[in-house]
């Protein structure tokens, strides 16, 4: 059994994990900070890293204790390498490279995507199935929303050993998730936007779904790559929807008074929205759908891909998960999805996919830096 420990520390989650080969987690410790960033209604990258130092000592203590497991008993250190916060990859990149040091383990570096890539066959392994390679996998959060081809490069046993990736699509500008949180500050409805904007949508009375057909956002015409995304026009599209209905500004106020008092719960949020935000919300959320879901499921048929993976925070949008079920459903795809927990941010993720790379003899050396742009294919 090859027992590995993986640190994540990208933007603001600390996480630590130790998963055993590769699929079976023993432990997953996750130290949000939602809560710090909340009041400015995002990461504020100072003090992201500020709080990585404070907790990775006690969450990578808390993961082996979980696990049952010493230092010695590993057989890795895992670390996120890149994309990210430069200053947060530098934490954990720091503090992995002296625990591998420490107790003579190897260091592997691992690429958050693909992170976000094993989450789902991390996840697909616990259920008992096994996805079919080639993939097409979209990986959809604040950070990112790109498409990659997944292939089986190396295999043994049946086993995939080693995995190739080719990036077939990517956002232009914002990411689905970052979009999400922009609209959610434009309307006082906290961070992440996700989330709740998920929730209220999901939970809008039939006036505010029948209001929603008069507000419509036209889908986005790409010139070039097809299977590439934009969601910076949308974004201003619900500006410019603001801007125009000034007697949104009184509820908006109201809400911001709610998120000043700590009132961040959906629930507490829904009776100082009328139909017409919700209205707007549905009608931001599909087209966000609209936008993800054909053009990930055009580029799985056109790439002859088995099944389709969709990994990343906002895979967790529970229309979304709907969306996709049922159109890939319709066309006889497999779709995969992480359970909430590893949707997000995660360093189980990380270990799993360090493993591959552990079969294959890859190892880093001490000179190992972060890499804030760091390309998976």
């Amino acid at each position: 059994m090859t027992r590995i420990l993986g640190i994540e520390s990208s933007c603001d989650e600390t996480a630590a994990a130790v998963v055993a080969d590769g699929r079976q987690i023993l432990s997953n410790v996750v130290a949000s900070q939602i809560n710090l960033h909340a009041k400015y209604g995002g990461v504020v990258p100072e003090l992201a890293s500020r709080e990585h130092l404070r907790q990775i000592v006690p969450v990578v203590r808390e993961a082996l204790e979980q696990a049952g497991l010493s230092l010695n008993d590993l057989d890795a250190v895992a670390v996120t390498r890149g994309p990210g916060l430069i200053g947060s990859l530098l934490v954990g990149v720091t503090y992995g490279k002296v625990l591998a040091m420490s107790v003579g383990k190897p260091l592997i570096p691992v690429n958050h995507l693909e992170g976000h890539v094993h989450a789902v066959l991390l996840e697909a392994h616990l259920a008992a199935r096994e996805p079919q390679l080639p993939a097409v996998c979209l990986i959809v959060s604040g950070g990112h929303t790109v498409l990659y081809d997944v292939h089986a490069a190396a295999s043994n046993g049946g086993c995939v050993t080693q995995f190739s990736y080719r990036r077939i699509g990517q956002t232009r500008d914002d990411a689905a998730g970052e979009a999400y949180d922009k609209v959610a500050k434009l309307l006082a409805l906290g961070y992440p936007g996700g989330p709740v904007i998920d929730q209220l949508a999901t939970g809008a009375g039939k006036d505010a779904v029948a209001l929603a057909g008069a507000i419509r956002f036209g889908s986005v015409k790409m010139k070039g790559n097809p299977y590439d995304f934009s969601f910076s026009g949308l974004k201003t599209a619900v500006l410019y929807y603001v801007r125009a209905h000034p007697e949104l500004a009184p509820e908006i106020e109201a809400r911001a008074q709610a998120l000043r008092e700590g009132r961040r719960k959906a629930a507490e949020l829904l009776p100082l929205c009328t139909p017409q935000t919700l209205s707007l919300l549905v009608s931001f959320q599909n087209a966000v759908v609209d936008e993800l879901v054909p053009r990930t499921l055009a580029a799985a048929e056109e790439s002859a891909a088995r099944c389709v993976l969709v990994s990343g925070g906002v895979a967790a949008n529970s229309q979304l998960r709907r969306t996709f079920e049922s159109e890939a459903g319709k066309r006889g795809l497999d779709v995969f999805f992480p359970s909430r927990a590893l949707s997000t941010d995660n360093a189980a993720m990380i270990a799993a996919a360090a493993y591959p790379h552990f079969l294959a003899g890859e190892r880093a050396s001490l000179d190992l830096n972060a890499e804030a742009s760091l390309p998976l294919a």
